[in-house]
C-alpha cells in the first residue's frame, strides 16, 4: 500500500492518510470543507461548503494525476437530508461521470461541518 500525501488538500486531522494506494485502486479519506492552507472551514452553507469539498477532493485527485472521470464510487454524509438538493447542485458539476454513491445523513460531522465526501477512484483510467 502506498500512502498518498498532498498539500493541495487539506491534511489529515487525525491518525489517518489523505489517502491510500492499494493495487489499480485509490481510497481517499473523507474530505470536509477545510482549507488545505489554513486548515479553517471554508463556507457557512452547504453550496459554500461542498464547493471546497469538491476543491480538496480535486487537489487529492491531481496529485495522483486522475481526475473525477477515474472515480468509481462516493460515500457522502451529509449533516442535514435537507441539504440534500443543494448539495446535488454542487456534486453535480463535478462528477460528471455519475460514478455510484450512498449518501446518507449522519449525526455529526468533525469540526461541525455540514458534509463529507470520500471517494473510490481507479487508477487505470478503466
Amino acid at each position: 500500500m502506498k500512502k498518498v500525501s498532498t498539500d493541495k488538500a487539506p491534511a489529515a486531522i487525525g491518525p489517518y492518510s489523505q489517502g491510500v494506494i492499494s493495487g489499480n485502486l485509490f481510497f481517499t479519506s473523507g474530505q470536509i470543507p477545510l482549507s488545505p492552507e489554513s486548515g479553517e472551514i471554508i463556507g457557512s452553507d452547504i453550496k459554500e461548503q461542498t464547493l471546497q469539498v469538491m476543491k480538496n477532493m480535486a487537489g487529492l485527485l491531481e496529485s495522483q494525476n486522475v481526475s473525477f472521470d477515474n472515480v468509481i464510487k462516493t460515500t457522502c454524509f451529509l449533516a442535514d437530508m435537507g441539504d440534500f438538493a443543494a448539495f446535488n447542485e454542487v456534486y453535480a458539476e463535478y462528477f460528471t461521470g455519475k460514478p455510484a454513491r450512498s449518501c446518507v445523513a449522519v449525526k455529526t460531522l468533525p469540526k461541525g461541518v455540514l458534509c463529507e465526501v470520500e471517494a473510490i477512484v481507479s487508477m487505470s483510467g478503466e
